[in-house]
């Protein structure tokens, strides 16, 4: 008994110090404040640039795109695409296409990119890590990255998170993917606080008569 019970004691204690490693506490203090201020809005509209770059490809492609944000409701718009989602319902409107496809997304899918989580997503299934400070941009940046704990179902390698030293705010996050593509996503303005109503974040048939609304629901 004395023997299971040491056994008991020692996993126990190794459970301990692997969760206290997965935590950098000066990483996380950042990352609380960046969420704190954030939280404290009740709408955002983001202008941000997206960067696809895959060297051993030899493609790089920038992209302006722009972001309105309302709780856990969103639209956004990039590379000829009109995302909306409700908070239960999502239409991808492809403008090229004249094609709507309709879903049920996984909002706890860490693959896809959700711009109402761009704050908080650090707080499930990473592990973070304070890496250093460095001056670039013009401007002091925290440097933090994120490593995926389900290894395995992500298509990523590790997250990039660098934060605005004197705003405590992200300017850029750059994800690393399994198939060497690098995602950078740069937020260049972030306009809080606007109006903006709920019938925003869906997409209105009537405007478009002639688009092809596709159901992708099961």
């Amino acid at each position: 008994m004395m023997k299971h019970f040491f056994i008991i004691i020692a996993l126990v204690s190794i459970s301990i110090i692997t969760t206290a490693q997965q935590v950098d506490v000066k990483a996380k203090n950042i990352l609380d404040k960046v969420a704190e201020i954030n939280k404290a809005y009740k709408t955002q509209v983001i202008d941000f640039t997206f960067t696809l770059d895959n060297a051993q490809e030899d493609v790089k492609e920038t992209s302006k795109g722009k972001a309105w944000v309302k709780g856990n409701k969103y639209k956004v718009d990039l590379m000829g695409v009109e995302t909306y989602y409700n908070g239960k319902t999502m239409w991808s409107f492809l403008k090229e296409d004249e094609e709507v496809n309709v879903s049920t997304p996984d909002v706890n899918n860490k693959n896809t990119f959700n711009p109402s989580k761009l704050f908080t997503m650090y707080q499930t299934g990473y592990k973070i890590k304070f890496i250093h400070e460095m001056f670039q941009y013009n401007r002091a940046l925290n440097i933090i990255d994120l490593y995926p704990i389900k290894v395995k179902e992500s298509e990523f390698t590790r997250i990039r998170i660098k934060v605005d030293k004197d705003k405590n705010q992200i300017y850029q996050i750059v994800r690393f993917g399994r198939d060497g593509n690098i995602y950078t996503i740069s937020l260049t303005k972030i306009i809080p606080n606007t109006s903006i109503s709920d019938s925003f974040f869906v997409f209105d048939k009537s405007k478009y008569p002639n688009v092809e609304l596709i159901d992708l629901r099961e």
